[in-house]
C-alpha cells in the first residue's frame, strides 16, 4: 500500500506536458501548425485529403474537438461556411469564435484571386471573398506563417520564443524549396491545362500554367454532355496538354475527356495526405511538380 501511494505522489510531482490544442479545418493548416509548433502543439484536422472541404457535416466529433481547442485555424473566404459556423456555435467555446484570439483565418492574409464583381447564385458556388484555395502557392504559406506563429505565441506565451524560432527556420527552408521548385517547373510555364474545378488557380498562377477550360461549367456544377462535348473542341483548339483533378473529385468527367482527346489525366494531391508522397507541405509540392512534369 505504501508503494502504491508513493507511485501516486511521484506521478503527481512529474511535470504535465502542456500542448497548444489546435483545431485545423484543413490538412494544410494542421501541417503548417506542426511546422511552427513541433512538440509544443497538438494539431488535428477536421477534414482529410479525400474530402471536399466545401461539403462537410457538422458532426458531433467535430463539435467535441472545437470545444476543447485553444486555437481554430481555417482558410476562411467562405470555404467552410457550410459547416464551421454550426460547429463553433455548438461547441460553446467562446475563445475560438470569429473575432476572438483563438480564431485564425489564413485567407485574410493574402491577395485572393477570382473575387466576383457581383454575386449571383446562377453562377454556381462562387465565393464573395474570392478563390479560397490559397495554399497551393507556397508564397502564400510564407505570408501566413509569421502571423500564425505570433498568434500561437500569444495564446501560449511560455512557448512564444519556440514558435518564433521555428517560424524563422520554416521560412528559410521554404524559401530554399521555392527556389528549387521554380527552377524545376520552368519548362512547364505556358502549358495549357484543363481543371475539373477551380481548385488549382493559385498553383497555375505561381507556375505560369494556363487554364484552358474547366470540366465544371460553373463552380460546383456537375458537367453535362453538352458542356463536355464543347470542352473537347475547346481543349483541342487551345492545345491543352493535361487534365487535372483532386483526389476527391469524381474521376468520370476527366476520364471521359481524356478518352476523347488523348490528353493524360493527372490526380494532383491538392493537400497534405493527398498522395503517398505528400505527407507534409514540402512533399505536397514535390509530388505536385513530379506529376505535372510527368506529362508527355
Amino acid at each position: 500500500m505504501k508503494k502504491f501511494f508513493l507511485l501516486i505522489l511521484l506521478a503527481a510531482a512529474l511535470p504535465v506536458r502542456a500542448e497548444l490544442r489546435v483545431f485545423a479545418c484543413e490538412p494544410e493548416w494542421a501541417a503548417l501548425v506542426m511546422e511552427l509548433g513541433g512538440d509544443k502543439v497538438n494539431a488535428w484536422s477536421a477534414t482529410h485529403a479525400l474530402q471536399d472541404p466545401h461539403r462537410i457535416e457538422a458532426r458531433p466529433s467535430l463539435i467535441a474537438r472545437a470545444r476543447n481547442a485553444q486555437l481554430v485555424v481555417c482558410t476562411g473566404a467562405e470555404l467552410e461556411a457550410g459547416w464551421l459556423p454550426a460547429v463553433l456555435r455548438e461547441s460553446g467555446n467562446a475563445g475560438v469564435q470569429p473575432g476572438r484570439p483563438g480564431h485564425f483565418e489564413a485567407a485574410a492574409l493574402v491577395a485572393r484571386l477570382e473575387i466576383p464583381l457581383k454575386l449571383d447564385r446562377a453562377e454556381g458556388d462562387v465565393h464573395a471573398s474570392g478563390n479560397p484555395h490559397i495554399h497551393l502557392d507556397p508564397h502564400n504559406l510564407l505570408a501566413v506563417a509569421a502571423p500564425l506563429a505570433k498568434r500561437m505565441g500569444e495564446l501560449d506565451a511560455a512557448n512564444a520564443a519556440h514558435y518564433a524560432e521555428r517560424q524563422r527556420a520554416f521560412v528559410e527552408k521554404l524559401r530554399a524549396a521555392i527556389a528549387r521548385w521554380e527552377k524545376e517547373a520552368a519548362p512547364l510555364r505556358g502549358m495549357r491545362v484543363v481543371a475539373q474545378h477551380r481548385s488549382f488557380s493559385y498553383l497555375f498562377r505561381w507556375l505560369g500554367l494556363v487554364e484552358a477550360g474547366t470540366l465544371e461549367p460553373k463552380p460546383g456544377i456537375e458537367p453535362g454532355s453538352a458542356h463536355l462535348a464543347q470542352l473537347v473542341t475547346q481543349a483541342k483548339a487551345r492545345q491543352a496538354k493535361l487534365i487535372v483533378r483532386t483526389p476527391f473529385d469524381s474521376p468520370r468527367p476527366g476520364e471521359w475527356l481524356a478518352e476523347r482527346t488523348g490528353m493524360p489525366l493527372a490526380t494532383l494531391p491538392f493537400t497534405v495526405g493527398g498522395s503517398e508522397r505528400a505527407q507534409d507541405l514540402f512533399g505536397l509540392f514535390d509530388d505536385t511538380l513530379a506529376k505535372l512534369k510527368a506529362t508527355p
